[in-house]
């Protein structure tokens, strides 16, 4: 069968352009590998940014939705050192603009929002291969096919879209995380909870880092980050969960006590997550009938700014081929155009965040940056 428009990943990236497009009439379909919604943890909380993610949802018809997801008192921050001595303390004092909210429940927001049959889960595409000048097939791992004429891949780092565009494939960025979950913290974690406060913690030094979010429901989500080599990772990949939490722990000994339970008090197994990023300034030319968006498009390490230019990306792309709706070519152009000048800004403009949290000055650095004083001891 042919589809309109064919979009491999239900992300948020891929399921507000769904939106958009449903909201002007445009019929699309969505293939995603998760089983079903709850196939497994949507990750953590986001930070929606009023420049791009909140402009998205608008664009989506979901402005009032959105509000209701909003956790309040989140936009609150800490950074401690190692030995757990605040070192900032920013308050949520409720004039902040990145409302944060979860990213489950953000997806199952623009689920809910879009035609029941919209989504077909189970759908882990196996390839895609051209047909003619712009007619696509995408293959699945339970055998059947799908023809498309217009494909979009929404499918993350590892899109199996991409190489119709691009050969660029994502560079490991020399960090990896490992992610933790206390459930209940204030009951049954109350030490750790208290260090935590009421949203964000980065607890950091030198080449490793902890950072924790107090999620709905008093759940303690929790990053820590390590400067590591490939090798490292390569060793740990088939660890078992003991083991990986053993090994974590280590990197970590001498730290506040209330800062180490972070990992080793954990309701979930540990899971082992090393971070990749496409090259900067990842373009490509014009393909026709096929186009990316999200991490499919501009894999970055974690900076605030993925999530929201994933939204945008696919409400400016729906608004695109609403604008063009006899010239789909004008309407991937004037979205890959758009595209690439927005992501090569936040490029342009990133402060190695991500780097600076664990760089040699850390946690300090971080704490100049936070405070916009470059002069911090």
């Amino acid at each position: 069968m042919t589809t309109p428009v064919t979009i491999i990943g239900a992300g948020l990236g891929g399921l507000v352009l769904a939106r958009v497009l449903h909201v002007h009439g445009i019929p699309a379909t969505v293939y995603e590998a998760e089983p079903s919604p709850d196939g497994r943890r949507q990750g953590g909380l986001l930070d929606i940014h009023p420049h791009n993610g909140r402009t998205a949802l608008e664009a989506a018809g979901l402005a009032e939705e959105f509000r209701r997801l909003i956790l309040p008192g989140r936009e609150a921050y800490r950074v401690l050192d190692r030995a757990g001595n605040m070192l900032l303390d920013l308050p949520d004092n409720g004039t902040g603009e990145h409302p944060e909210v979860s990213r489950g429940e953000l997806r199952q927001m623009l689920l809910d929002s879009l035609p029941a049959d919209t989504v077909r889960w189970g759908h882990k595409v196996t390839g895609v291969k051209t047909l003619g000048e712009s007619l696509r097939e995408v293959s699945f791992a339970d055998g059947p096919t799908v023809l498309s004429s217009l494909l979009v891949g929404a499918d993350g780092a590892w899109s199996r879209v991409r190489p119709l565009l691009s050969e660029a494939t994502p560079e490991y960025f020399g960090v990896c995380s490992v992610e933790t979950l206390l459930f209940d913290s204030s009951t049954r974690h109350p030490v750790s909870a208290a260090a935590v406060g009421a949203g964000s913690l980065f607890a950091l030094a030198p080449g490793r880092g902890l950072l924790a979010h107090r999620e709905g429901g008093g759940t303690l989500h929790v990053y820590a980050q390590l400067k590591k080599p490939r090798e490292w990772i390569t060793d740990l990949d088939s660890a078992d969960a003991a083991t990986l939490a053993t090994r974590v722990a280590k990197e970590f000994e001498g730290w506040a006590p209330e800062l180490t339970a972070l990992i080793t008090d954990s309701d979930t197994p540990p899971v082992l997550r090393p971070i990749f990023m496409l090259p900067a300034g990842h373009r490509w030319g014009r393909v026709t009938g096929a186009t990316l968006l999200g991490d499919a498009a501009h894999l970055r390490a974690p900076n605030g700014e993925g999530a929201n230019l994933a939204m945008q990306d696919g409400a400016e792309l729906g608004r695109a081929l609403a604008a063009h709706p006899g010239d789909v070519e004008a309407a991937l152009a004037e979205h890959e155009q758009g595209m690439f000048t927005r992501a090569a800004a936040v490029e342009a403009d990133d402060d190695g965040f991500y780097t600076v949290m664990i760089d040699d000055d850390a946690p300090l650095s971080l704490l100049a940056l936070m405070t916009g004083d470059e002069q911090s001891p």
